[in-house]
């Protein structure tokens, strides 16, 4: 950033000498030529007293003491003093003063967790799905940090009393300051390859103290060849994606579990209820050691169906939070409460191993 606004000070100074410049030189080839009709102009005829005629009119100072008498020197001097403001409102705020406030702004926003943060999760990325996980990480008064590089985003965050700090999760710096290697958990939740380089990166910290992580993706021939078990440190890495061709990428990359929630959906048409003989949750995606995320099917004989998310009292009745929906082949993170659950909806929840099995008898 302070690189960036150095160049903009370079670039608008340049362009306001250069304007300065052209303008003295021509003052004085106008100056000249009314020399010629009125002796007393042509003691103005100089670049030193162009510069300061230019620079004052410019400024919208001008003090009257040097001005032309023709036509056309009289236009030359509206032309000076209007883009005179033009440079300082269309030019200097934008290249020079509003970059700068940015940076001020942006320095306020914290880079670094507490340092009180321990065995944690740190979450790259916020979107709705993330607010949905917040809720139930507090309910379970599990402590996670958020990681987010747009600083609009942070400042919501900041007023809502979510844990967070601003910063490109895909820099060392950043992660570092997210207590990385005091964290048991780290979920990249970017852009598919935003994420790539977020769980490369972690994944590298993570093992920095074993052997020498891959190199990049010029070496995945060689990745194929090493075992994944002996590539993993500690730290649990969980990757969301919206590509689900891409996951073998990220397991490469070092992710332990990749998420593609909008794929999830064809792993369920082929099954049906009495496909689940068993107690447990079949399908559950482990984000911690005790909360997991289920898809759950609404069966043709549930109580569900019928009522909205509101009227259903899920969380209420179950302790459960439910953050997306598949309802006609789409997935709506953060249903609102307004949205009705029918025989083809499945509810997408997160909560203990508990919790989901009681949901999962309110879908029966």
């Amino acid at each position: 950033m302070v690189r960036s606004i150095k160049k903009s000070i370079f670039i608008y100074l340049i362009i306001t000498i250069s304007v300065i410049l052209l303008y003295s030189l021509v003052f004085c080839f106008l100056m000249f030529r009314e020399g010629q009709h009125i002796p007393e102009q042509a003691e103005n005829v100089n670049l030193l007293t162009a510069i300061y005629w230019v620079v004052t009119t410019m400024t919208t100072v001008g003090y009257g003491d040097i001005h032309f008498f023709n036509v056309v020197g009289r236009m030359f001097s509206i032309v000076v003093a209007v883009s005179g403001v033009i440079i300082v409102f269309a030019l200097l705020f934008p290249l020079v003063i509003t970059p700068w406030v940015d940076s001020q702004i942006k320095s306020m926003l914290p880079t670094q967790a507490s340092s009180k943060l321990s065995d944690h999760l740190i979450v790259c990325g916020y979107n709705y799905l993330v607010d949905s996980l917040i809720e139930e990480l507090r309910h379970q008064d599990i402590p996670f940090v958020v990681v987010e590089d747009d600083e609009d985003v942070v400042k919501d965050l900041l007023k809502k009393g979510v844990s967070c700090i601003h910063g490109d999760p895909s820099e060392r710096c950043t992660l570092e300051g997210a207590g990385i290697e005091r964290a048991r958990c780290l979920i990249a939740n970017e852009s598919d390859e935003m994420n790539a380089n977020v769980v490369l990166t972690a994944r590298e910290m993570d093992r920095a103290d074993g052997a020498e992580g891959v190199g990049g993706v010029d070496r995945v021939d060689e990745v194929d060849r090493v075992d994944r078990v002996d590539r993993m440190g500690d730290l649990k890495i969980i990757a969301i994606l919206e590509d689900v061709s891409k996951k073998r990428y990220l397991e490469y990359a070092g992710a332990d579990d990749v998420i593609a929630p909008k794929s999830m959906l064809g792993s369920f048409i082929g099954r049906k209820a009495s496909d689940y003989t068993v107690s447990h949750l079949v399908g559950a995606t482990e984000f911690l050691k005790d909360i997991e995320i289920v898809e759950f099917p609404i069966h043709p004989r549930s109580e569900l169906i019928g009522k909205s998310l509101e009227e259903a009292e899920i969380r209420k009745r179950t302790g459960c939070n439910v953050i997306g929906m598949w309802a006609g082949g789409e997935l709506s993170l953060n249903p609102k409460p307004s949205d009705m659950i029918r025989s083809n909806s499945i509810l997408l929840a997160v909560g203990t191993d508990a919790q989901l099995m009681n949901l999962k008898g309110l879908t029966r």
